[in-house]
């Protein structure tokens, strides 16, 4: 049974990247041609928006293998380890750089929504500034609450 809850996991780990890859893919491209057209005489914008997504889509990534390797170290039981702990702090960091890519690139999602009066591009923005600071603070949480299990773990097999 925890197998099988582990690889729906995985499978749902790995179905999440394909939307990403599709938007990095087919949207990103047409989101900096929308801001070259909208600000004809800013024609670097492009260029920023295409560092600024594709430079998001990196710790994404990263952060999904980590959790692959998160399920892999549940299935080997060694999920009360050190190498969990580090897992869930590279999650952590990961969601905090999206974050903060994110942050710096709220001008450009500003700038379009009020050259284009879509407030509702600001907001998207903004959702993801801080759908990235919930999972890192799950994880931080997470993290945490692993680490005072292993140093338990720790003492109680010191003790007997």
């Amino acid at each position: 049974m925890e197998r099988a809850s582990t690889f729906f996991l995985k499978l749902a780990v790995i179905l999440m990247g394909f939307p990403v890859l599709a938007l990095c893919i087919f949207l990103v491209p047409e989101i900096a041609n929308y801001t070259a057209e909208l600000f004809p005489d800013w024609a670097y914008m492009k260029y920023l928006v295409f560092v600024d997504l594709y430079a998001t889509a990196i710790p994404f990534y990263f952060a999904l293998y980590q959790a692959f390797k998160l399920l892999s170290y549940i299935d080997k039981n060694k999920a009360f380890s050190e190498l969990s702990v580090k897992a869930l702090k590279t999650i952590k960091n990961c969601a905090i750089t999206i974050s903060i890519l994110y942050v710096a690139g709220m001008p450009l999602f500003y700038l379009m929504g009020e050259a284009d009066d879509a407030p509702g591009i600001i907001l998207i923005g903004m959702i993801m500034i801080f759908a990235s600071m919930a999972v890192a603070v799950f994880a931080a949480v997470l993290q945490k609450l692993l680490k005072n299990v292993i140093d338990i773990k720790s003492e109680n097999d010191l003790t007997v």
